[in-house]
């Protein structure tokens, strides 16, 4: 049985940005998240790589569409 609560239309991807810069989407936006995933009880987010990880999957749930 569906839920009604939940709704039917995906918000994301959004368009990205014609100049490719989204004021938006900044470092405080990724330690901030970062921040909330550390609170969940999972690892610091605190290494230079997992940093980037994290800015790109964000990036891509953010502004990628899906490919098919």
């Amino acid at each position: 049985m569906p839920d009604d609560r939940l709704p039917s239309a995906a918000n994301y991807p959004v368009p990205e940005p014609e100049t490719g810069d989204d004021p938006r989407f900044t470092r405080g936006l990724i330690f901030d998240i970062a921040r909330r995933i550390e609170d969940a009880g999972y690892p610091p987010i605190s290494a230079g790589r997992d940093l980037v990880r994290l800015m790109e999957t964000l990036y891509a749930f953010c502004y990628t569409g899906e490919s098919r």
